[in-house]
Formats: C-alpha cells, sequence, structure tokens
C-alpha cells in the first residue's frame, strides 16, 4: 500500500474513534452546524465545486485529504565555527573563493561550479597561524567525485558525510601548510562541473583556512598565497557563523495513541530561521539562506508502547540528501533522502488556494501524491535523534512527518 494512502488511513482511523469517544451535541449546535453545513454547500456552488468534509480534530477533510497539526519546536545554536564557500558559486577565474582564521571546532562547507573552458581544482589550504606546532584533527567529512549532475553532488557528499566519523591527524610547523585532503591535489573538474564537500576538524591554535580554484596543473600551497580573492556573486552565499549546529527539539511530547499526523518545518526562515554572519574578506554581513553547512541534531520526545512512523517531505521543489538516525544504545542508521530514487520532489501536487485558506495556524495538508521519503519505525521507549542538513543543491523547505506505525 502507497505511504501517502496508509498516512490517510491513520487520519481517518483518528477521526473515527474521536467520534467514538465524543458526547453527543446538545440540539443547538446541531442547528449551528445544520448552517455551517447550509453556507458550505451555497458556497460549492458558487465555486462549482463539491462541498468537502471537514473534521477538525481528527484532521479529516474527505478521503484524499488530511489535515496535519503542526509540533511546537525550539532551536538553540552552539558547536564551533563554520566556514561556508558558495560565492561566486560560478567560478569564471582561478582566485581564492573564501577565506577566514579559526580555532577550535570547525566545519568548512564549500559548493562551487567550474564556470570555465579548462579543467580546475578546488582545494582547501591549511596553514598555520600559530608560532609552533600546530595540530588539526579531521574528525567527520565527506565530498563527492566532481559531476554536472548537481542533485548527485548534493547527495553524495551527505552520504559521505554521515556515513561514518574520521580520524586523521595533520601536522602544521610553523608558518607551514597542509591541504585538509590529500586528494584535492589530484581531482579534476571539467568546464561546468561542480565540487562540493563538508568536513569538521578540531585545530588546537588557529589556521587560515583558504578555499581555493586553480589550474589542473597548479601547486595549491603556493596558488593560495599568490591568488586574488574574488568577489561574492549577487546570492552572496559565503561567510563565518558561530555555532556550527543547531539543536531542533519538539517541545510537546508526541502520543502515537491520540495524537494522529503531526508534522514540524525545518529551514523555512519562519519557524526555523536563517543563520547570520559575516564575510571574512571584506567585512560586510551576510545571511546564509538555507542554512547550507548547519548540522540540524533533532529531538522528538514520544510517549506510550506504540511504535512511530518518520517522514520527510519536499516542499520547495526537488530534492536529494541523506541522515542519520540514532538510537540510545544502538548504532546509527544511515538514511539516503529519498531511499530508492537518485532525487524527489518535482512531482508534488498543486493544492488550491480554496484549501489553503482553510488552514488554521499551525496546520498543514497532506494530500493524495504527496512525495514522501520514509525515515523509518522506532519504538516509543527509546529516545530518538535524527542529525540532518540541508543538502546542496536541493530546495527547501521540508516537512518532518510523525505518525502512528500501525
Amino acid at each position: 500500500m502507497a505511504v501517502q494512502q496508509l498516512l490517510l488511513i491513520a487520519c481517518m482511523a483518528v477521526a473515527f474513534v474521536s467520534s467514538q469517544l465524543q458526547p453527543v451535541l446538545a440540539a443547538d449546535h446541531e442547528a449551528e452546524q445544520q448552517k455551517m453545513n447550509i453556507k458550505e454547500r451555497i458556497d460549492s456552488i458558487l465555486h462549482k465545486t463539491e462541498p468537502e468534509t471537514a473534521v477538525r480534530g481528527s484532521e479529516v477533510w474527505g478521503k484524499d485529504l488530511c489535515v496535519m497539526r503542526e509540533l511546537p519546536t525550539r532551536s538553540k545554536d552552539e558547536g564551533g565555527t563554520l566556514l561556508f564557500s558558495d560565492s561566486p558559486e560560478y567560478v569564471k577565474q582561478d582566485g581564492v573563493l573564501y577565506r577566514d582564521t579559526v580555532a577550535g571546532d570547525a566545519r568548512v562547507f564549500y559548493y562551487h561550479l567550474n564556470n570555465t573552458d579548462k579543467p580546475k581544482k578546488l582545494a582547501v589550504v591549511l596553514r598555520n597561524k600559530y608560532n609552533g606546532i600546530n595540530i588539526v584533527k579531521v574528525t567527520r567529512g565527506g565530498s563527492s567525485a566532481p559531476s554536472k549532475d548537481y542533485l548527485y553532488v548534493g547527495k553524495n557528499v551527505q552520504m559521505n558525510y554521515f556515513a561514518a566519523p574520521m580520524d586523521e591527524t595533520l601536522v602544521l610547523t610553523r608558518d607551514g601548510q597542509r591541504l585538509l585532503q590529500a586528494s584535492m591535489d589530484t581531482v579534476v573538474l571539467k568546464p561546468e562541473e561542480l565540487a562540493a564537500g563538508m568536513y569538521d576538524f578540531q585545530v588546537l591554535h588557529p589556521v587560515e583556512v583558504s578555499v581555493i580554484m586553480l589550474g589542473e596543473n597548479d601547486d595549491p600551497l603556493q596558488a593560495a598565497y599568490t591568488l586574488p580573492i574574488l568577489p561574492k556573486d549577487e546570492m552572496r552565499l559565503r561567510g563565518t557563523f558561530a555555532g556550527m549546529n543547531r539543536q531542533l527539539r519538539v517541545t510537546k511530547t508526541y502520543d502515537p495513541a491520540k495524537g494522529g499526523v503531526m508534522f514540524f518545518r525545518v529551514a523555512d526562515d519562519e519557524r526555523d530561521k536563517y543563520r547570520d554572519g559575516i564575510d571574512a574578506t571584506d567585512g560586510s554581513k551576510v545571511c546564509n539562506e538555507g542554512n547550507y553547512g548547519i548540522v540540524y541534531h533533532i529531538h522528538i520526545p514520544v510517549k506510550g508502547n506504540q511504535p512511530v512512523q518518520y517522514f520527510l517531505s519536499p516542499l520547495g521543489g526537488v530534492y536529494a540528501g541523506a541522515m542519520q538516525a540514532v538510537a540510545e544504545a544502538a548504532s546509527s542508521k544511515l538514511l539516503p533522502v529519498p531511499m530508492k530514487s537518485p532525487f524527489f520532489g518535482e512531482a508534488m501536487p498543486a493544492i488550491s488556494k480554496n484549501l489553503l485558506a482553510r488552514l488554521r495556524p499551525g496546520e498543514d495538508i497532506l494530500v493524495k501524491g504527496t512525495e514522501l521519503a520514509d525515515l523509518g519505525i522506532y519504538p516509543s521507549d527509546k529516545p530518538l535523534w535524527f542529525y540532518y542538513s540541508p543538502p546542496g543543491a536541493s530546495n527547501l523547505p521540508v516537512n518532518i512527518i510523525v505518525k502512528p506505525a500501525s
């Protein structure tokens, strides 16, 4: 049975239970309801549409519609420093794409396309700014082979990043330089190919980080300090951001026996705000529109003994990424999003303005044909965390949807 049908059945099941528990309505309320039904029929005639069944509380509007209620969330930014390099995204000449100095915990996220007619390399160069030996430990990371398939690159970066931690140590002598990954000196981007990566590292003392694009045969350690710093493009997607992780917690305990189908939204800049930072190359204020490079630690408290099923639904268009699910006292689980196809979200059904106008604050509609990625079924009695990051090349925001597994 299709996932969408299961979700709609879940909605209708909750409706049936609610109808058995509610007392008989008073006569005056029945009369008021009849007036409302007459009004809906008049409206349907005027708009040449069939009247719909609307049952609030049980979240059912007819057989192909389900109204989901929103779970409230609270977020907190924490962790080290994010260096985000995505501007200029389409690189037309050799140069430094972003540069800043960090110490402690840090993450670099880069996303650039070779927009020249010659093969290029993309590298991250580390330069010691401490008057002595400096140690850099790479703790997690992932990149993708360059490709003209941008969704493939974005998803592959996340698959590799979330797959497993890393344990690499780089020693920087006084004024010494190293590539963040040795392979960056050999991987070549053909014209119109995209390269991207995301790496976490720890450094004892300040280190200067430079993201550069250079010629196929050039030495990145030399080029990093002879090439010019390129100006931002109109999107301005680069900068330094304090707090590279975001704790996103649902503040209301979900009860699958009573809650039905519920949701919360990620990376919409309304409920979940975009991060502000500074472009260290010119001192200007910038906004990370999409929170790219931010790793979300998502927790949804659940009570009862009924298993819960989770989904991700893209709202902005095509989407391809990965997540990690971690249950207490259990190994982590890598989740391709979506699981059985390279991407999804290009065929989301349109929702009429009339339906959207009927929504109350804190509601959203699930309709037949909604594209969903199944994140799995998990027991209610064990804490569960999802680790998520907005993937490059994909569209935002997304809904995280929860429902009773049965």
